[in-house]
């Protein structure tokens, strides 16, 4: 173990809640269980209200932000659009400036409403917030909305030192994730410093989850971001869903704290501070 990294601390945010009642209770699980910093939630889904009740008393142990949402239909009660569609109206201009700025404000508006205070960050689902158009909205939405000491950070998907050979990692950063750091940079928008735990979904089983986070974890510097999708069980019709209770597995076992160990880290909970 390198002394110097003794105490370093790591933030690992649960991306998904109020999908599913599984997420919500995997959220839960690893709050108390001292595995997670943050997360971030779906106010398009149809459970937010009764969802987000569960959250206020994580807090302040757990940071909550809004996972913003174009992609996820909650099985039809919220408008949505397949990634490749929104990934392709963004970059060939055909968004309308209000009608990006709406969607950002109602999701926000409903992320106050149910809890009260401002999202502690903002990120999105499948990364739409760094796209053309919808990064100026949701930048021209947060700077309309709040004052410069209560601004939510912003979820940067710039990979970490060293994770960026993976190319999954760098079509997502290119696909708007370099640019709307330097961009968040030029305006002072607070944002994580690197970011890190994207793979195929495709680990069998703890074990190789636990060597995927094996692979991200040395390469996180302090404010650095790791992503995780863990629910309680296999959520059928999910993309994700077999996946979910894999991750979940792995972040509350032995192991994991075993891993957190070797690598002079430990999770951060509480308030985030990344100005």
């Amino acid at each position: 173990m390198n002394p110097t990294n003794l105490s370093r601390t790591s933030l690992l945010c649960a991306d998904d809640y109020a999908l599913h009642p599984m997420v919500d209770d995997a959220v839960r699980q690893l709050t108390l269980a001292a595995r997670l910093s943050a997360t971030s939630c779906m106010t398009s889904s149809p459970r937010w209200p009764q969802a987000a009740a569960a959250l206020k008393d994580l807090r302040p142990r757990l940071s909550v932000g809004l996972h913003f949402n174009l992609t996820e239909d909650h099985g039809g009660t919220h408008a949505a659009q397949a990634l490749g569609t929104v990934i392709r109206n963004a970059y060939t201009r055909q968004m309308p400036a209000a009608q990006m700025r709406k969607a950002w404000r109602e999701q926000l508006d409903a992320f106050e409403l149910a809890m009260g205070t401002a999202p502690d960050f903002i990120d999105g689902h499948q990364h739409v917030h760094q796209l053309p158009g919808l990064r100026a909205a949701m930048q021209a939405e947060l700077q309309s909305r709040y004052a410069a000491h209560e601004m939510p950070w912003v979820r940067s998907t710039a990979p970490a030192a060293g994770l960026w050979r993976s190319p999954k990692a760098a079509i997502i950063a290119l696909l708007g994730g370099w640019t709307a750091t330097r961009q968040m940079r030029h305006r002072g928008i607070p944002m994580n410093h690197g970011f890190g735990g994207v793979y195929g979904f495709d680990a069998p089983d703890a074990a190789s989850y636990g060597a995927q986070m094996a692979g991200w974890l040395p390469h996180m510097a302090e404010g650095g971001l790791l992503m995780c999708h863990p629910a309680s069980g296999v959520m059928e019709g999910d993309a994700i869903g077999k996946q979910r209770p894999v991750e979940f597995e792995y972040l509350m076992s032995d192991a994991f704290g075993q891993l957190l160990q070797q690598n002079g880290c430990h999770i951060h909970q509480g308030a985030i501070n990344l100005g």
